[in-house]
């Protein structure tokens, strides 16, 4: 049957440019833009392959169910802190071995704040007799060895730095115990150890933290443990997000409502009184401390995910100061880097994007989770310490959904009508759209000692995804 087309008004769908939708509505005509992108296939070393690549994993007829199925293992992750234990203990760890945030990297491609947490672990350790002789000795590889943090089932914000005298939380997954994930105390914000600084004033922190912080904790929460109670973390982390924190650069709510489940434990523990005033005061005024909470809660969410053959939902993404990288579930361990960004953001007094390192730290692993950057709706008083405007603040988090496999209930956004927050990245919607990851973070001094310089915004570079891709397809 034949159909004239000019019989009725003409109603017309565009794509690409706006410049034919724009002349046909200036002449009435409806028009229905459609957002369209051709897929993204660089930066590659062959864009062509990328492409092809890009092609065979969608049509992978695995990836729709593994996707779901690495969504749903995330969702399911419910992670409870049982324990506050040294890192010697937790991770077996011996004198001269340190663990750092990020992908694997060696001594001569170390960035500043990685060179200068390192040669304070060393300090702090009594490994050296000051900063020039743990210089020398990290260089030189003598009884040192350091690794990524991702690679112990733990996780470290900014340098990330592990030794074996820090004291580390345990979290395990209450409905998998076999699962576990470690993290190492929060020492505020300034000139501490994960910004890169190790002068006195850092290194006695330290101490004071090992020394009294940990011991205090760990009485603490085994006494809450052997009383029957549960800490919750995947909980506290639902209700921040509803209470202004967004669980990566806002926890204030997060770390009030943790100080809250210890503090009557501290006050029974019979510790002098002294020690509890200091440990409750240390904590109340550090609004990130929970943040060391909620990053290894993340890990454990990203690790549920993970070796789902098939799969395309990222397990894992974080930086060391001079690559960022991925892992991704259906390829299990591997790295995929690329080098990471400058973060664009506010600077603190004296500073400016001259003083600014690259992005580092393991925190994007909030991301992952799906809070953090990905959630700033949650969060509009953010932008006061990242940059940015509220309106902004709504259009990231719409945005992140179309990059997203699921949305997670638990974490729900209140401004978005308690929609759940977008979570598990897939990289193939990240190269079908050209929407990457949005992370919000802190901004470490380039120069090792320097410490934090300001807060701002930054993305994974894209040629974490298009190496990825590649190696999805070989799989295929």
């Amino acid at each position: 049957m034949a159909h004239d087309l000019l019989a009725g008004p003409p109603s017309v769908i565009t794509a690409g440019i706006d410049l034919l939708a724009s002349a046909l509505r200036e002449q009435a005509v409806d028009v229905t833009a459609v957002d369209f992108r051709p897929p993204v296939t660089e930066p590659s070393d062959d864009p062509a392959a990328t492409a092809a690549a890009l092609d065979a994993v969608l049509a992978d007829p695995r990836r729709a169910a593994a996707n779901a199925e690495a969504a749903a293992r995330m969702l399911a992750v419910r992670a409870v802190l049982v324990d506050v234990v040294p890192a010697r203990e937790a991770l077996g760890m011996t004198a001269g071995e340190f663990y750092h945030a990020g992908p694997p990297i060696t001594w001569d491609r170390t960035s500043g704040p990685l060179r200068g947490a390192l040669i304070g672990a060393m300090l702090f350790e009594g490994l050296a007799a000051d900063a020039a002789d743990a210089e020398a000795k990290l260089a030189a590889g003598d009884g040192v060895s350091f690794s990524p943090c991702h690679e112990h089932h733990a996780v470290g914000p900014m340098a990330g730095l592990v030794s074996p005298s820090m004291w580390m939380f345990k979290l395990v997954d209450a409905e998998h115990p076999d699962r576990v994930a470690y993290c190492s105390l929060n020492e505020g914000l300034g000139k501490v150890l994960r910004y890169g600084a190790y002068s006195n004033e850092v290194i006695e922190r330290l101490r004071w933290m090992a020394d009294i912080l940990g011991p205090a904790l760990q009485i603490a929460v085994r006494s809450i443990v052997a009383s029957g109670k549960e800490i919750d973390v995947s909980a506290i982390v639902g209700q921040m997000v509803q209470m202004g924190d967004e669980g990566h650069n806002r926890n204030r709510a997060g770390t009030l409502m943790f100080l809250r489940e210890v503090l009557p434990a501290l006050i029974s523990s019979g510790l002098p009184v002294a020690d509890v005033s200091a440990v409750a005061a240390f904590m109340g005024g550090n609004d990130h401390f929970f943040l060391n909470l909620v990053m290894p809660c993340g890990k454990l969410m990203g690790d549920a995910a993970s070796g789902i053959p098939g799969s395309t939902v990222v397990t894992a993404m974080c930086r060391n100061g001079t690559d960022f990288g991925i892992r991704v579930s259906g390829t299990d361990d591997e790295w995929f880097t690329g080098p990471a960004n400058y973060p664009e953001g506010l600077f603190l007094a004296g500073f400016s994007a001259e003083d600014a390192n690259p992005d580092i730290g393991d925190s994007a692993i909030t991301e992952t989770m799906g809070i953090g950057g990905m959630v700033m709706a949650t969060a509009p008083a953010i932008v006061r310490f990242v940059g940015g405007a509220v309106p902004d603040a709504l259009a990231v988090t719409q945005r992140m959904y179309q990059i997203t496999e699921t949305e997670n209930p638990a974490f729900p956004v209140p401004i978005l009508e308690f929609r759940g927050a977008p979570t598990g990245v897939d990289v193939t919607r990240v190269l079908r759209s050209g929407i990457l990851p949005q992370i919000n973070t802190g901004m470490a001094g380039k120069v090792a000692g320097t410490g934090q310089v300001g807060a701002g915004l930054v993305t994974p570079p894209m040629d974490c995804f298009t190496k990825a891709i590649v190696s999805l397809a070989g799989k295929v």
